[in-house]
């Protein structure tokens, strides 16, 4: 009787685990395509923020309702010291497991930007977690925007990874 129970009791616990990872699953496919066709409807016009400050291209990221919740920065040059590109991310490590975990594309945008990124990036980044904050806006507001590429935006699941 109660290897009866343990196996049932198994059994169950396996079932809501697999729910659960679909539910997971669903949540990412959700979250992806509520955002990419928002981040989609940008591509055509990026090269109008070129030249122009990290603030006018923010300004419509808002007004397509796309929240950063995620910043990361990165060098031009592989080696390279200073930063000068930007890494933006709509949503928050878990669903990155999901999409590596289901070889899913993940949207995100890489701004270069004409001049470097200052030195104290780094220690905002520490301070925050990499986690976005009102902080970034007045940081990068009056930093002119050289190159916009948009990554992860031609299908969750399709294997074609080229840029935008």
């Amino acid at each position: 009787m109660k290897t009866i129970f343990l196996k049932i009791v198994l059994i169950l616990s396996l079932l809501s685990v697999f729910n659960c990872k679909a539910q997971v699953t669903n949540d990412y496919i959700n979250f992806y395509n509520e955002v990419v066709p928002k981040l989609n409807s940008i591509v055509p016009n990026k090269t109008q923020f070129y030249g122009q400050n990290f603030s006018n291209f923010y300004n419509e990221l808002q007004n397509k309702n796309i929240n950063i919740i995620l910043l990361n920065c990165d060098t031009k040059t592989d080696p390279g010291t200073k930063y000068y590109i930007l890494r933006l991310f709509f949503t928050n490590t878990q669903m990155w497991s999901t999409a590596i975990d289901h070889s899913f594309q993940f949207p995100s945008i890489a701004i270069t930007f004409e001049n470097e990124i200052p030195p104290q990036i780094v220690n905002m980044l520490e301070q925050s977690g990499s986690k976005w904050t009102s902080d970034y806006i007045q940081f990068f507001s009056n930093m002119k925007i050289e190159k916009i590429k948009f990554i992860g935006v031609n299908g969750y699941d399709n294997s074609d990874k080229s840029l935008k």
